[in-house]
């Protein structure tokens, strides 16, 4: 709390920036702290990470100090702000005691499902993986849409994947300069897609998954980006690369619906992907994890070259 009423008292951008990676991590740990960590795992891969970036990326193109608001116009959204408060404060009011046995997440029959039933029908130990890209695999499709929708907004907004970049001014020093930054960043490269890699094939055991491996896949280019440059980062990942896989993991995903389809089962019904149905679940799954991957890989990072190849504000 004191983080955040401090974001919102500052009028310094790149401080509230730092702040929110803060609040992004603190946030990380009290899910951990919920047991809750595919949660905590998304939040700190995102929200102090690549989140982190992207907005650093923006106040370059923009400016670093919030403008001034007019005192007229702070009473209508102080206003609003009391009654969005005011309105959940009141809806909490209905919400169960904190950790209360006779909860409906604990007394609903869905729960011993997914907690019980998915052992026998998916045979994979990670109940949230199970839920996720199995019993809830449309609705994952779901979000998978709205990230390449957000994607393709973004780089609309831009546009510089879609004509010739601007001249981008030159930069007065390098980090590639400073031998230490070099090093380190070229020795960490490898491990941190090893790391996603790790995080996507292992999100059936423990904590990870297509989204998270997405994620840390891009954090490790941009970092390449920030380090080494723009150019050298283009030649790594082209763009044209970029722009097929980020219609690639989608169009994987969808794929693999249609596929079971004309194999006789319904849309993303993986039991009919081999002759025993738990070994096509796990089929299945690795199949759509691995698309998600790779459309919020390319994703991100096609965002992060998009803003890096504008030209900085003066």
């Amino acid at each position: 709390m004191a983080t955040a009423v401090t974001i919102t008292r500052l009028r310094a951008l790149y401080e509230a920036t730092m702040l929110a990676a803060l609040f992004s991590l603190v946030t990380a740990s009290v899910f951990v702290l919920l047991d809750a960590v595919d949660v905590a795992f998304t939040e700190a891969a995102v929200g102090v990470g690549i989140s982190t970036v992207l907005i650093l990326g923006v106040l370059a193109l923009t400016r670093s100090w919030e403008s001034v608001t007019p005192r007229r116009r702070r009473l209508p959204g102080a206003v609003a702000v009391l009654l969005v408060g005011g309105t959940l404060g009141y809806a909490s009011l209905d919400l169960p005691e904190f950790g209360a046995a006779d909860s409906p997440v604990q007394r609903h029959p869905v729960t011993d499902v997914y907690l019980h039933q998915s052992q026998e029908d998916i045979g994979i130990p990670n109940t949230v993986t199970s839920v996720l890209a199995s019993y809830r695999g449309l609705d994952t499709l779901g979000e998978l849409v709205v990230v390449f929708t957000a994607g393709l907004a973004v780089l609309s907004l831009l546009g510089p994947l879609a004509r010739p970049e601007r001249t981008r001014p030159t930069a007065d020093f390098h980090l590639a300069d400073y031998r230490v930054i070099r090093v380190v960043s070229g020795a960490l490269m490898p491990l941190i897609l090893l790391f996603a890699l790790y995080v996507l094939f292992h999100g059936d055991y423990g904590p990870g998954g297509g989204f998270q491996a997405g994620v840390i896949f891009a954090s490790g280019f941009v970092l390449y980006g920030l380090v080494f440059g723009l150019d050298r980062a283009q030649q790594v990942v082209p763009r044209a690369a970029l722009w097929s896989l980020v219609s690639l993991g989608l169009l994987v995903y969808i794929g693999l619906g249609v596929t079971t389809m004309l194999l006789g089962g319904s849309f993303l019904d993986y039991d009919v992907l081999a002759s025993h149905p738990e070994t096509g679940q796990h089929l299945g799954i690795l199949v759509v994890e691995t698309a998600i991957g790779i459309t919020v890989a390319s994703v991100m990072t096609t965002i992060f070259f998009g803003f890096a190849g504008r030209g900085v504000a003066r």
